[in-house]
């Protein structure tokens, strides 16, 4: 493939900083936008810096612009300057408990942010392909309308036409989706409608639990990189209802990429895909907690709080029936216990290395 400009927006968050090194190292220029808000979010803890200055020095054709995607016009100027071959929108505002305390901020940065950046595509680059990284929080909490049963870790599907998962055909609407879910879903939606009324090749893929080393993880965004380094670095973990036992496929970022340029490379109008570790990739709070043990030697310290998040999934992981179907050669390549494994690592030497 010829060398494209490609812009990631969330350029040094977790699957914007895998987009950065994966389309560098294959040869493309990048153009990064990142603003750290994930500081003013989360504070220091969910402060990206650090991997800014990484991305910085590992990099040969990368650019990162310090670029709000609320600012209409400086997003509209950015785009008038710089031809753009492919748009991977990453950028956003994460997490469901803090949009109920911040729901300006929430929806200004996940639904009119992406506006702003799918009105410059559609005005200066309109026949490049537009990829979000939506989420499947807007389903809302209708998986939890599904039949389900109890096991000893986890909760599981009851009806066998839900063996593998979730697909995109169930409704997101008529449900308790939190006030991120409906500003994802408005920004989810919004990116169908460029594809489907002006016919550009725009994509929503509606993630699980996206993981990797590269991910700043905090309490109220990114469990699986969360109760890691909670594991290593001694601290406590509270589990938020189901008794612990309430499911999530986790995907590596890596995937997650490999699943952008599969579709950059034939790319469609308005689609939707789900994307995360699928059913081979699931496992409940305690079945990672297990995991996290068998690695380490030692179980994570916990405390429980019968209180679940409202519009939590009980159960939730991705069918990926449909993106592969569309893109055969796109594949998981990382497995949950690789994953986990890769998570223990890193976090080890980052706790070493502050010590």
């Amino acid at each position: 493939m010829a060398e494209k400009t490609i812009l990631v927006t969330g350029s040094s968050g977790l699957i914007g900083s895998e987009a950065v090194s994966y389309f560098d190292r294959v040869g493309h220029k990048v153009l990064g936008m990142d603003n750290n808000m994930r500081a003013d979010f989360f504070g220091p803890k969910g402060d990206t810096t650090w991997n800014l200055k990484r991305l910085v020095s590992e990099t040969q054709n990368f650019e990162p612009f310090n670029v709000d995607i609320r600012d209409r016009k400086k997003v509209s100027d950015f785009f008038k300057a710089n031809k753009i071959d492919a748009v991977i929108h990453t950028a956003a505002q994460p997490s469901h408990d803090l949009a109920a305390s911040r729901p300006y901020d929430d929806f200004d940065v996940n639904a009119v942010g992406t506006l702003n950046l799918l009105e410059a595509t559609r005005n200066y680059a309109a026949d490049s392909p537009f990829i979000l990284m939506s989420t499947n929080k807007v389903y809302g909490d209708a998986p939890n309308e599904l039949p389900l049963v109890e096991l000893d870790t986890r909760w599981e599907y009851a009806n066998p036409d839900d063996s593998q998962g979730i697909d995109e055909t169930l409704r997101i609407d008529q449900s308790k989706h939190s006030l991120f879910g409906a500003s994802k879903a408005a920004a989810d939606i919004l990116t169908q409608e460029y594809g489907r009324y002006f016919g550009m090749p725009t994509a929503s893929f509606r993630g699980g639990c996206l993981t990797g080393p590269n991910h700043s993880g905090v309490e109220l965004h990114g469990f699986l990189s969360y109760l890691v380094k909670v594991a290593v670095t001694g601290g406590k973990y509270t589990i938020f209802g189901y008794k612990g036992k309430q499911v999530r496929d986790q995907i590596h970022s890596h995937d997650v990429v490999a699943a952008f340029e599969a579709f950059m490379n034939a790319p469609r109008p308005g689609e939707v895909y789900n994307l995360g570790g699928g059913k081979a990739n699931s496992a409940s709070i305690l079945e990672s907690m297990q995991m996290i043990e068998a690695i380490t030697g030692e179980p994570p310290n916990y405390e429980y709080n019968e209180q679940n998040r409202a519009g939590d999934h009980i159960c939730y992981y991705s069918n990926l029936a449909k993106i592969k179907s569309h893109y055969p050669d796109w594949e998981i390549t990382r497995s949950l216990e690789g994953i986990v494994r890769e998570l223990v690592e890193f976090e080890s030497l980052r706790s070493k290395a502050a010590a």
